[in-house]
C-alpha cells in the first residue's frame, strides 16, 4: 500500500485495531488504547493493512517509515533499469571503422546498465550467406571482451541474425565467450525456420 494511502494517529476511525508489537506478538484493542501507546512511545499508530478485520496497526516512527519505502522505491526503479533493451542494427558487409563505432555504443549502453539486443540485417542474395552475419556478432564481442554476459545467443529471426548481451555481474552463469562457441552453429543452421517476427527498434 502506498505512503499516501496510510492512516496514522487519529486518521484511524475505527473502534478497534489488531496491533503487532516489535516483538512479533499482537492483540486486537481499543483503537483509543493503542493511539495512547504511540504516544506514551513519543511514536506514531501506522494502519499498515487496512483491508484487514479488524485493521492492523504498528506502533512505530512515521517519518522514518516513509523514508525507508520511498528509498525502496527508488531502488526498485534503478533495478529496474536493467530491463531496458537497446538495440543495435547493421549490416553483414560492414567496414572496421564502423564496426568499432557500433561496438562502442554497445559497450556504452552496457556499461550504463542496460540490456543490448545486436542484430544483423541480411537484404536480398545476403541470405544465402548468413555466416557473415556470425562473423561480425563474433567480431563485436571480441570488441567488448570482458563486458557482457550472453543472454541470447546468435540466432536467426526471419531476415535478421540477432544476439542479446547483458551488463557483466557477478553470477554462476556460463562465461559468455564458452556460450557463444556452443550455439555459434545454430545460429548459422536456423536460417530456414526462425521466427518471422521482426525487431522494432533500430539505432
Amino acid at each position: 500500500m502506498a505512503d499516501k494511502d496510510l492512516r496514522i494517529n487519529e486518521q484511524i476511525r475505527v473502534r478497534e485495531v489488531r496491533l503487532i508489537r516489535e516483538d512479533g506478538e499482537q492483540g486486537i484493542m481499543p483503537t483509543q488504547e493503542a493511539l495512547e501507546m504511540a504516544r506514551d512511545q513519543g511514536l506514531d499508530l501506522v494502519e499498515v493493512a487496512p483491508q484487514a478485520n479488524p485493521p492492523v496497526v504498528k506502533i512505530l516512527n512515521y517519518g522514518k517509515f516513509k523514508f525507508e519505502n520511498e528509498k525502496k522505491i527508488r531502488d526498485s526503479k534503478k533495478k529496474q533499469k536493467l530491463l531496458k533493451l537497446k538495440e543495435i542494427r547493421m549490416q553483414p558487409k560492414i567496414d572496421d571503422h564502423d564496426l568499432d563505432f557500433k561496438s562502442k555504443h554497445v559497450r556504452e549502453f552496457l556499461a550504463d546498465g542496460n540490456k543490448v539486443k545486436v542484430t544483423i540485417r541480411f537484404r536480398g542474395r545476403e541470405l544465402a550467406h548468413t555466416e557473415l552475419g556470425l562473423v561480425v556478432l563474433k567480431d563485436v564481442l571480441a570488441r567488448i571482451e570482458g563486458e557482457y554476459i550472453m543472454d541470447k545467443a546468435p540466432a536467426m529471426e526471419g531476415r535478421f541474425m540477432s544476439m542479446v548481451l547483458s551488463p557483466k555481474a557477478k553470477t554462476g552463469k556460463q562465461p559468455a565467450k564458452q556460450a557463444v562457441e556452443n550455439t555459434a552453429g545454430d545460429a548459422g543452421g536456423n536460417v530456414g525456420g526462425g521466427e518471422q517476427e521482426q525487431p522494432k527498434q533500430s539505432t
